[in-house]
């Protein structure tokens, strides 16, 4: 071999390694997804996680200390995920075009708040509200509440209070969404995204504002 073959199979060999072992890291966290979905946190096991990736007990501690830690790699993924969403939300505007904008982005939040539904569920347990991954969660929602805010303080003449609004829009919006997540409410998924941008916008409006 010459040396400018030699010097590009280095070359190239630690960029083959690591895209092999982020190809190798997604698998688990994807398949951490599916098995916290099927088991929930709780009793979801390491055992499980490797039996779905396809691999072994070594291979995942090479990229996680346990299952707490993919499970954080998740619900970085999420937060990310749903903060870039809470700084996509549109402008209010009063008008019927206001309201179909508000109903797209509260559709998207529910389409995604449906694809991680174990990561957000496991937000609201008791055991974790104090944990990294509660935090998080914290996070998240302290987002969504100030993108709110700011929208309903740069909406003229609205007559309500932004940071009360905004509160508890968010928690109408998330706690309902839960609901129907975990089937505690047997509600229809598009009727909830219509029924939360109706409420939401006819609360900032008024209900004379969609018509």
């Amino acid at each position: 071999m010459s040396s400018r073959r030699a010097a590009s199979a280095t070359a190239v060999a630690p960029r083959e390694l690591r895209a092999r072992g982020q190809a190798t890291r997604d698998r688990l966290i994807q398949a951490g997804a599916a098995v916290f979905s099927e088991r929930g946190f709780h009793a979801a096991r390491v055992d499980d996680i490797v039996a779905v990736a396809a691999t072994s007990h070594g291979t995942f501690y090479l990229y996680f200390a346990n299952k707490e830690e993919l499970f954080r790699a998740l619900a970085e993924l999420v937060a990310v995920e749903l903060e870039t969403l809470a700084a996509q939300l549109p402008p209010l505007a009063a008008d019927p075009a206001g309201l179909v904008a508000l109903e797209s982005w509260i559709a998207e939040f529910a389409n995604i708040y449906a694809n991680a539904g174990p990561i957000i569920r496991a937000w609201t347990e008791a055991e974790i509200v104090a944990s990294d991954v509660g935090r998080l969660g914290t996070n998240v929602h302290a987002a969504f509440a100030r993108a709110l805010m700011d929208r309903i303080r740069s909406t003229p003449a609205v007559g309500i209070d932004p940071v009360v609004a905004a509160i508890a829009l968010v928690a109408m919006i998330e706690r309902t969404n839960y609901y129907a997540l975990t089937g505690q409410a047997n509600v229809d998924g598009a009727a909830v995204v219509a029924t939360l941008a109706r409420v939401t916008h006819a609360a900032i409006f008024g209900t004379s504002g969609s018509k």
